[in-house]
């Protein structure tokens, strides 16, 4: 059961696009921006205040890949494996955050709830391959040396 503030917050989002259909998706948006995740639970709420059914938003929902149900953590780590990222050698370093992280192909978050780590087609940076996104910033020639320094950055024990 979800605390009371996801559905006041969700009663805000739903407001500012108004309670119509065609707001599923920027509402999904929104809620996912705000929590990291679409929680399912919240999403049954919405699609019965904008007057849809649970199945309908359910089948929007699953249908884009960008929306997820699992818990995220905090800081979103994109490893591309694109092409040009996967010639120069992304998968070493999806397995170097998997080593450090205590992660594996089944489970994307850590135990602290810091990072999910995951993988993605392209991040539209091919020059700078291999390339790695943490949530809005990009990290340019990547390799599994530097993985473990950016983790200790962004942990904020950078020594």
């Amino acid at each position: 059961m979800l605390e009371e503030a996801y559905y006041q917050k969700a009663d805000e989002i739903i407001e500012h696009y108004g309670k119509k259909a065609a707001s599923l998706i920027p509402i999904m948006q929104d809620i996912q921006a705000e929590y990291r995740y679409l929680p399912g639970e919240l999403l049954t709420y919405v699609a019965g205040q904008i007057g849809i059914t649970e199945e309908k938003a359910y089948s929007v929902a699953t249908f884009y890949e960008n929306f997820s149900f699992e818990q995220k953590g905090k800081y979103v780590v994109k490893v591309c494996d694109g092409t040009a990222c996967h010639v120069r050698k992304s998968v070493p370093i999806l397995e170097a955050f998997q080593k450090e992280l205590g992660l594996s192909a089944k489970k994307h978050t850590s135990d602290d709830m810091l990072f999910t780590v995951e993988t993605v087609s392209c991040l539209g940076a091919c020059g700078l391959a291999p390339t790695v996104m943490v949530n809005e910033d990009v990290h340019p020639k990547m390799t599994p040396e530097k993985v473990q320094e950016l983790i200790q950055e962004l942990r904020g024990d950078k020594k």
